[in-house]
């Protein structure tokens, strides 16, 4: 089982971004593989508390972690694939600046410093129906993204010597102040084109189509996004790709609507029925579910089927489907009919007796949300 994320970072629930920052950074040095030179669980803590400072960090992740827990983003390819499928190079690519100096910002042997690139981030949407989103679904999506053309090459840029950054000196009040900024000529990879192929752009990229396999975790929501890590576009040179976002949307139900992870089904039954009562068939998101109606059941009744309404997005249970039963009354009738209700309006079995275990439409309202 995964451990919660504030209990990683060693910070409470309530913690405000500043303190996640600091908590970050601390664990981020106390486990940095400069630090610990081929210990393989401080390089294993040091992704943990990188995946952890990358969902707590940004607002909508946390809301949704503290909302549904890990199963927010469980699936493939970074909901679920270990570490959101983060990497070393991810990290430092992501998250260097955390450092502020305390390393020279290499990593893994690579104690130049030099910088590698992130693609830019894809971003599509899946149209999900109920039955997919309760029962989780694989799908398979085109995409059309950036990829290093064939034969492309690049060479250390001269102007930053590979570094990504150049450094500038500057006179004020307070003497000579030195910056960082990123480097002109090659924004930031440390690599230029070298040798470019007749079919690439200027970055000696292809733009092709690729079928990506996408597993969607069941519960999921209208509107969460999910990540597939390095599905987005390739970065020059020896950077690392970025990211295909994929957004959640939900296909409204004909008949069932959904409220979290229950969900509402209006059944219309005849006066007939009512009286008699019935068996009769829904089309639940699972298959077909068989209910029976007892005789004289009355029109507002709620029904409440658990664990038919849609999984829990953090494995704990499903929802249940209420059955809002509702009688039909004809709107005509012939001769014979219309005498038969004429003959029985003061019998006492058709005046209305509500018992005082008939709750009102309120409490039914109330009963429905808890």
């Amino acid at each position: 089982m995964k451990k919660d994320f504030y209990e990683i970072l060693g910070i409470a629930k309530g913690a405000s971004e500043a303190e996640i920052k600091k908590a970050y950074r601390k664990k981020a040095i106390e486990f940095h593989p400069d630090k610990n030179p081929g210990n393989k669980e401080a390089e294993e803590n040091f992704k943990t508390a990188a995946e952890a400072y990358e969902v707590l960090s940004d607002p909508q992740k946390k809301a949704k972690y503290d909302q549904y827990g890990h199963q927010a983003f469980d699936g493939n390819g970074g909901f679920g694939g270990g570490h959101g499928g983060m990497n070393m190079e991810d990290i430092f690519s992501q998250f260097g600046d955390i450092f502020g100096g305390a390393f020279g910002g290499g990593f893994g042997g690579n104690s130049g410093g030099q910088r590698r690139m992130k693609g830019s981030n894809l971003r599509i949407k899946v149209k999900l129906t109920l039955e997919e989103i309760a029962n989780g679904v694989e799908k398979k999506v085109k995409v059309k993204r950036k990829i290093q053309a064939p034969g492309v090459s690049y060479k250390t840029c001269s102007t930053c010597n590979g570094q990504g950054q150049v450094m500038r000196v500057t006179n004020t009040i307070l003497g000579r102040m030195q910056s960082a900024s990123t480097c002109p000529t090659c924004g930031g990879s440390g690599q230029i084109l070298d040798k470019k192929p007749a079919n690439a752009d200027a970055q000696g990229m292809l733009l092709e189509d690729e079928t990506v396999s996408i597993k969607i975790p069941a519960g999921v929501v209208d509107g969460m996004q999910l990540k597939v890590s390095n599905k987005g576009n390739d970065a020059p040179g020896n950077g690392i790709p970025g990211d295909l976002i994929v957004a959640i949307e939900e296909i409204e139900h004909e008949f069932l609507k959904r409220e979290g992870e229950n969900l509402h089904f209006d059944m219309y039954i005849s006066y007939a029925e009512a009286v008699l009562g019935v068996s009769k068939d829904i089309e639940a998101v699972n298959g077909k579910v068989r209910i029976k109606l007892e005789e004289g059941i009355q029109s507002g009744k709620i029904l409440r089927l658990k664990g038919k309404g849609i999984p829990s997005l953090n494995g704990y249970g499903s929802g249940d489907l209420l059955v809002h039963i509702n009688v039909w009354t004809p709107k005509t009738l012939n001769k014979e009919q219309k005498l038969f209700f004429e003959n029985n309006l003061s019998n006492e079995n058709f005046i209305p007796q509500p018992e005082k275990s008939d709750k009102s439409f309120f409490e039914k309202v109330k009963d429905m949300f808890s």
